[in-house]
């Protein structure tokens, strides 16, 4: 790993909390009424939230920038309405909703006893469009020690960021290759845990813990699985 990464570890037991009867969000990133020292946007990506729904109950966000929006089941799945059409995800799919400003968007439980878990990600997209646009992607976590492709970001002039997830036994390692678009140009990487136990970029992180980091020059991400079943998620931003 070369020594010139800068590195920021997103403690899961200091991310923000807002709950009501409805619903309970954990915020990586500064929003609503939590805001916090060192919990500000890192490049493109402003928003992480791990979010629990209760039987039955919805939860409407609003853009106030255009944005690529990510939606991600972890346990359960979820209904989505854009424009009053409603779309379906279960664990393993992905949608990627790009929203000018303004817009909003319900996440819904569909379920009358069972509550479900999903993940939030926003990235700002200034090129977005003026129409919303969704694409729903799939990836298969019964393929073993692999990071596979989630985000579907719709194409703009500028650099998109991408999005992988893989399920990894123990002890089991990887790499992702860091290759600027130009020399010189500062990569951004964040990896959240999903479930169980990394050592990432020599830092050890446990479930919902984050990592921020930024490379100057060509590298790799190099991670290890220290739990069996754990999941990982890594975002270039």
């Amino acid at each position: 790993m070369d020594t010139q990464v800068q590195a920021h570890i997103f403690l899961a037991d200091q991310r923000g909390r807002a709950e009501t009867e409805l619903f309970r969000s954990y915020h990586t990133f500064n929003f609503g009424a939590y805001s916090a020292e060192g919990r500000a946007p890192f490049g493109a990506l402003c928003l992480l939230n791990d979010d629990l729904l209760r039987p039955g109950a919805s939860l409407t966000m609003q853009v106030e920038q255009p944005m690529q929006v990510v939606l991600m089941p972890i346990v359960g799945g979820l209904e989505y309405a854009v424009e009053g059409v409603t779309h379906f995800l279960e664990p393993g799919q992905a949608g990627t909703l790009s929203l000018p400003a303004g817009m909003d968007y319900t996440v819904t439980n569909p379920y009358p006893n069972e509550l479900i878990n999903c993940l939030q990600l926003w990235f700002t997209m200034p090129g977005s469009g003026a129409s919303p646009t969704i694409i729903q992607s799939d990836f298969d976590l019964s393929l073993p020690n692999t990071l596979q492709p989630f985000l579907t970001i719709i194409p703009t002039e500028q650099a998109v960021p991408t999005g992988f997830i893989g399920r990894f036994a123990g002890r089991e390692e990887g790499t992702y290759p860091i290759v600027p678009l130009v020399s010189g140009e500062t990569r951004r990487v964040f990896v959240f845990v999903l479930q169980g136990v990394f050592e990432v970029a020599n830092r050890l992180l446990h479930e919902k813990d984050g990592l921020a980091l930024t490379y100057q020059q060509a590298d790799e991400v190099e991670f290890e699985a220290l739990s069996n079943d754990a999941l990982l998620l890594l975002l270039t931003c």
